[in-house]
């Protein structure tokens, strides 16, 4: 989703619905009660990955009765570095605030990296039980590692919550995340060069259970983004970024989305998804050079599908290679 930040969003105390608080680079809307919820214990966590950066109602209403377990209402959390261009300013919370269990949905629009230290933004997050990166700027929000906001936010998740994200913020929420805050790359232009200056990588912001040694992608099939996630996964093994030799790239199709539950196994909702593994190091990967990769192993995920990441699975994939930067056809079909 294209975000635009612009003065006057930023300075209008009243937003379309619920209301807002303007005050230096931060925005606040919140929609739904003004109280948060309080009680003991929940029973996440639970993962959203979406493939665009809007809200997709059955994963997210799931992630909401998982982590409610059932009873009660919680609280969710957006968080975006800029506001949309047009259309309502809060499309995330619109969608969330319908779902039974919510009990209120705030947004804040974080402008610089320092934000992520405000004391007002910290204490809604953790006080919420589910938090939701918004599209737009990946870049941004991995500005924000080393923040309060990233101990914030895995706190959320510690005491059984939940965090998601689309577009933009499903790449935030992989353990390594191709940060994009160079020129945005296609897939011709990874497998040329996966050590391109424009392909960076931020490492040790989230790391959620069983879902280690990930990178995820967006947009997946409409923008052909096959490519760049096996140039990512394979320069992402050469640099010895995994834990185990082995990366796994994750790509959600617009409109699609993968939960996750407090097991390891994804549900896909809306859209396919493929999982792409690197499990060796390239035969050619160096910079100013075209990659040479022999044998990814790619699985395609159709709507209802499941993927066990706590238990990875060995079998069910097809092959692929990347030949001096060249693809094997039918990267998309077994």
């Amino acid at each position: 989703m294209a975000r635009r930040l612009t003065v006057l969003a930023a300075c209008m105390l009243l937003a379309v619905s619920g209301t807002a608080v303007a005050q230096a680079s931060v925005t606040r809307f919140r929609a739904g009660s003004s109280t948060d919820v309080t009680r003991p214990d929940w029973s996440g966590p639970a993962f959203t990955m979406n493939g665009s950066g809007a809200v997709v109602d059955a994963s997210m209403r799931r992630a909401v009765d998982t982590i409610r377990g059932g009873s009660g209402t919680l609280d969710v959390v957006v968080l975006a570095g800029s506001t949309p261009a047009s259309g309502s300013r809060t499309p995330e919370c619109d969608a969330v605030i319908r779902l039974a269990g919510v009990n209120s949905c705030t947004t804040w629009v974080l402008t610089r990296a320092a934000d992520g230290d405000d004391s007002r933004v910290n204490a809604d997050i953790r006080n919420a039980e589910f938090v939701y990166f918004a599209g737009g700027d990946q870049c941004r929000y991995a500005a924000w590692k080393g923040t309060a906001l990233q101990a914030s936010v895995r706190s959320v998740v510690a005491k059984g919550g939940g965090a998601g994200g689309g577009s933009a913020g499903t790449h935030i929420t992989s353990s390594i995340v191709y940060n994009g805050c160079g020129a945005s790359v296609d897939s011709r232009t990874a497998l040329a060069d996966p050590y391109s200056s424009d392909i960076t990588f931020t490492t040790g912001m989230f790391a959620w259970p069983d879902y280690g040694d990930t990178i995820n992608d967006s947009h997946f099939v409409t923008r052909d983004r096959m490519g760049r996630l096996m140039a990512f996964t394979a320069r992402a093994v050469n640099d010895g970024l995994t834990s185990h030799g082995a990366a796994w790239g994750v790509g959600v199709e617009e409109g699609g989305s993968l939960f996750l539950d407090r097991t390891g196994l994804a549900t896909l909702y809306g859209q396919d998804a493929y999982v792409v593994l690197a499990d060796h190091r390239p035969e050619r990967a160096v910079p100013g050079e075209p990659l040479t990769y022999r044998g990814f192993k790619i699985w395609r995920l159709r709507p209802g599908s499941t993927f066990d990441f706590h238990s990875r699975p060995t079998t069910g994939y097809y092959l692929r290679d990347v030949d001096r930067g060249t693809p094997d056809a039918d990267l998309y079909t077994p």
